[in-house]
């Protein structure tokens, strides 16, 4: 099965309006590419929730960081295309750069979530957020699609784009679905290639770390003792802690003994790679 792919912004609006005026729901799952499991379990789901899946594969430079992998970034469009053909996607947009920033990224109009975007990831990748947030603007914008489907393995990015959706008044539903990961806990990310052979085998210590802390706040110990323990566990594996943080979900603020709707997050660096993951705690 081919997949019609679409560069420019008018093509794909004329698309999207002709599967309107057939009254039929589009579902759209943003990605930078190099699909794996993961993405492909967004698009099964954004398939059950509409009529039309458009997938859209765009390596975002205003998200990334000066030092940061920008250019080393892969980029694997005709392998990602057939995946999603098999996956029965409708469309595939996927954009230059000069399409999405035509005036460049200096003068780009940017949308900032406050307070969720300087913490946390935020606060390691100064204007990270801020670069994940204008880009995912521009693409509803762009495809005006009924529902998003993101994962909830960046789940602080989740809920800048909820906030973001919801204080613009965008008239899309923002669709969140669970972590996918590897037998043994790893959550799938196109990072995890940067992993080493000897780096994989530990890099499942992210996950159990986050376990323990659920079990640990279960059992009565302190925010501050969980995330102090978190980070012992990390460095004990070799995994160097950028972040270990227990946080409200609501609007991930820093947990007092009083909240119990809770998720543990966190960021650590292994090897070449700098790995998230999250664990709510109910």
């Amino acid at each position: 099965m081919s997949l019609q792919l679409i560069e420019e912004i008018a093509a794909l609006r004329r698309r999207v309006a002709d599967w309107r005026r057939g009254g039929e729901r589009i579902a759209l799952v943003p990605t930078m590419g190099n699909l794996h499991a993961g993405h492909l379990a967004l698009v099964r789901e954004a398939r059950s929730l509409a009529d039309r899946t458009l997938v859209s594969i765009f390596v975002n430079p205003l998200q990334f960081g000066p030092k940061e992998d920008f250019g080393a970034y892969p980029r694997t469009l005709d392998r990602d295309r057939e995946l999603l053909a098999a996956e029965g996607t409708d469309l595939l947009f996927a954009p230059p750069v000069q399409v999405v920033y035509p005036h460049g990224q200096e003068t780009q109009t940017r949308v900032e979530v406050p307070e969720l975007s300087n913490i946390l990831c935020g606060a390691s990748r100064p204007g990270h957020l801020v670069g994940v947030a204008t880009v995912v603007c521009k693409l509803l914008n762009m495809a005006q699609p009924d529902v998003a489907v993101f994962g909830e393995k960046d789940f602080q990015q989740l809920l800048v784009i909820r906030r973001m959706v919801e204080d613009l008044c965008l008239p899309v539903q923002i669709q969140g679905l669970a972590t996918v990961r590897e037998p043994d806990g790893l959550a799938m990310s196109s990072r995890n290639g940067y992993l080493t052979p000897e780096e994989r085998e530990r890099a499942p210590a992210l996950f159990r770390a986050l376990c323990l802390a659920r079990d640990r706040l279960g059992a009565g110990l302190s925010a501050a003792e969980v995330e102090q323990m978190g980070e012992d566990d990390l460095a004990a594996n070799g995994l160097r802690a950028d972040y270990f943080s227990v946080r409200r979900v609501r609007d991930l603020q820093k947990a007092t003994p009083a909240d119990r709707d809770l998720v543990v997050l966190a960021a650590a660096y292994l090897g070449k790679a700098r790995l998230i993951d999250n664990l709510r705690v109910l």
